[in-house]
């Protein structure tokens, strides 16, 4: 597994791919925060918080993570390496687990930069420090989890196809699905009766919840289990494959 991560992480880097996706991020992010005007702009605001950044992350992770994960598996089926690799003395779930811990590792390296918007907001609250670091730390830690999802997601639907623009828009689809989709679901007419229920099933009511600083067990158990069932669904793809 291990050896799958390093060279995913090499190809990432070495191919200008993780640099381009931390750089475009932070840009974005950037953008919004200080210099679009607006109800997003901190100093149009006049408050020192970083709510924009967890509130905009999470769309844009929905084209930057699809980004990240559509060449997993697809470019391996283009290339036909793909048999290789699974021919090779290493397990499915390792061969899985390796793409899988590589995007989510870049993810996390394009998430620790944010740390510089944390400090200036510190820096100029009034008085300095005057933030809720409940907030902050759980909004960080939620956004690392809606991100593990999203590119369990992206590994699982880069295995289905060999076209990276498919696997690209699947993943986009299925990770919007998974954030909004079961909200705007439960505001049904026929959804009253079940509608906290339905909310539950999607993520975006999860990373609300940690948002708030509040780190609940049944909601980090939720994101693991997103996880969980993807990256197993893309074992048993690869387990199909061989047949």
């Amino acid at each position: 597994m291990y050896s799958i991560l390093r060279k995913e992480l090499s190809l990432f880097f070495s191919s200008f791919t993780g640099y381009v996706t931390i750089a475009i991020f932070l840009f974005i992010i950037g953008w919004f925060m200080w210099i679009s005007p607006g109800e997003l702009n901190v100093f149009d605001v006049g408050l020192a918080n970083i709510d924009t950044l967890f509130f905009i992350a999470p769309w844009v992770f929905l084209i930057l993570v699809p980004a990240t994960t559509m060449r997993s598996f697809s470019e391996e089926k283009r290339l036909g390496t793909l048999e290789l690799l699974l021919t090779r003395p290493i397990t499915d779930w390792q061969l899985t687990l390796g793409k899988y811990f590589a995007a989510v590792i870049l993810i996390l390296l394009s998430l620790l930069p944010c740390l510089i918007y944390f400090v200036s907001i510190y820096s100029i609250a009034s008085p300095v420090g005057n933030v809720d670091m409940g907030a902050v730390w759980g909004s960080f830690i939620g956004l690392f989890f809606l991100a593990s999802c999203y590119t369990a997601v992206g590994i699982f639907t880069s295995s289905l196809t060999e076209n990276q623009l498919v696997a690209f828009t699947l993943t986009a689809a299925f990770c919007f699905v998974l954030f909004i989709g079961f909200d705007g679901l439960s505001s049904l007419p026929f959804m009253k009766t079940i509608d906290r229920q339905v909310q539950l099933l999607g993520i975006n009511e999860h990373y609300r919840s940690i948002s708030r600083g509040v780190i609940d067990s049944r909601d980090i158990l939720y994101f693991i289990s997103v996880a969980a069932i993807f990256l197993s669904a893309t074992v048993l793809k690869l387990k199909a494959r061989m047949r």
